[in-house]
């Protein structure tokens, strides 16, 4: 075996050139490397072991097959790799929501967007050989959804008549809910799960709006995986294997609202608090207070030119978002979110609103005091819990579809409480099966 070459001389004959070759070799091999504990190479969104990448690119700058990496792992051989314009980091944390988690993930997106390199630095795909590329379209296609082949359903007038015969909630809470939307442009409702938020916020929508008009209205759900790029502005694909800048959802909202100031515009958030919500809306936080709207608090967003029009949110823009209180793996919102919102608490009603609904729908009598009387007694025991509390009530909405024959009401809400609320309880009382079994005794007896 040669000896471990240590002089610094032979250290320079390595070039960035090999390490590309090197890489390329890898990927077109398919070879198995030792994974580093602490370091990864990261290049064109892949990730690499660094010492095996050096290793191999130092036998092809030596040309010796045999020839050792001199320095040993961790800072040394980064140092060098680095030199080389090549990114080293720390590997992808395996402790989800771990601190380190968004700026590695952030790490990636940068690296997948641009490189800065060559189209003949890139590393050939570990398939062996593919078929020559066709030759591109004359236009610039764009990556997008297919289009739908069904329309928005027609506009119906729609007042606060119409949404009482229809929601769980009073008159008195249904005005104070929009005169918190009008008041603050922005509205949270938040609850336990099944208390009818989302069908709440739609509802609160209509009334603003005066009529079922979904062309005014923008859904969107949160979710740990959006970005500012998905809601604000970002690179997406374009079709030829680049990135163009486009806008998300609010900037498209935005710019309709801002076309007719005269009618107002409604984004309807599902979910809010299941996104990083400061990652989300970046610096435009500032711009949902409802007295920092309109083009005289305009700014620019980081992504686009310099000459490009500033970004405001117009002042016909309202917020509506929902909020599952009873979700343990979401982190609380932060004081400066909560101040720019009105906050409506959402709570079960198991009681004459339901009560009503089931008789309308002919579900028997006996069947409907047997739910009303198991959910309220159920509801209270998890409220006393101190583990639990009344953000884990369960609501409403699993009991608002029942079958059109009255026949089969009791196997219908049989079904429901074993397949849908006992599973539940075994989350909630994971830790204590004799109570959770105890509860579904009582709840299915």
């Amino acid at each position: 075996m040669a000896a471990t070459p240590t002089a610094p001389s032979e250290l320079s004959l390595l070039t960035r050139e090999h390490v590309l070759r090197a890489l390329r070799q890898i990927d077109r091999e398919g070879t198995e490397l030792t994974p580093s504990t602490v370091y990864d190479l990261v290049f064109r969104g892949r990730r690499y072991p660094p010492r095996p990448v050096a290793q191999l690119a130092y036998r092809l700058a030596t040309g010796q097959t045999d020839a050792e990496w001199p320095l040993p792992a961790g800072a040394p051989t980064n140092q060098v790799l680095e030199g080389l314009s090549f990114t080293v980091t720390t590997k992808r944390p395996t402790l989800a929501n771990s601190s380190l988690d968004g700026d590695v993930a952030a790490q990636d997106a940068l690296q997948q967007l641009y490189t800065g390199l060559a189209a003949d630095e890139v590393p050939l795909p570990t398939h062996k050989k593919a078929a020559a590329p066709a030759t591109l379209p004359a236009t610039s296609p764009q990556a997008q959804e297919p289009p739908t082949a069904y329309g928005a359903a027609p506009a119906e007038p729609y007042d606060r008549a119409v949404a009482l015969r229809e929601l769980f909630v009073s008159a008195e809470k249904l005005d104070d809910a929009l005169a918190g939307l009008g008041r603050k442009k922005n509205l949270i409702l938040q609850g336990p799960p099944g208390t009818g938020k989302t069908f709440l916020a739609r509802r609160l929508a209509w009334l603003l709006l005066g009529a079922t008009d979904e062309a005014r209205i923008e859904l969107v759900q949160f979710h740990p995986s959006y970005s500012y790029e998905d809601f604000v502005q970002g690179f997406r694909p374009d079709g030829q294997g680049g990135f163009r800048l486009a806008d998300g959802v609010l900037p498209d909202v935005c710019r309709r609202a801002a076309q007719e100031p005269h009618r107002p515009f409604v984004l309807l958030i599902d979910e809010i608090n299941r996104g990083h919500l400061n990652r989300i809306f970046g610096e435009l936080l500032v711009l949902l207070e409802a007295d920092k709207r309109g083009p005289r608090h305009a700014v620019r967003l980081p992504y686009s030119p310099a000459d490009a029009p500033r970004f405001f949110v117009p002042d016909n823009l309202y917020v509506i978002g929902t909020m599952n209180t009873a979700d343990r793996s979401l982190a609380p919102l932060d004081y400066a979110l909560r101040r720019r919102f009105a906050f409506v608490p959402m709570q079960p009603e198991f009681g004459e609103p339901l009560r009503q609904l089931l008789k309308a729908r002919g579900v028997p009598t006996t069947v409907t005091e047997r739910l009303l009387a198991r959910l309220n007694e159920l509801n209270q025991a998890i409220a006393d819990d101190p583990e639990l509390g009344t953000d884990f009530q369960l609501g409403h909405s699993y009991f608002c579809q029942p079958p059109t024959d009255a026949a089969a009401a009791a196997g219908w809400l049989a079904l429901v409480l074993e397949q849908e609320i006992a599973p539940l309880l075994d989350d909630y009382w994971f830790d204590q099966p004799a109570q959770a079994a105890a509860h579904k005794q009582r709840l299915l007896q």
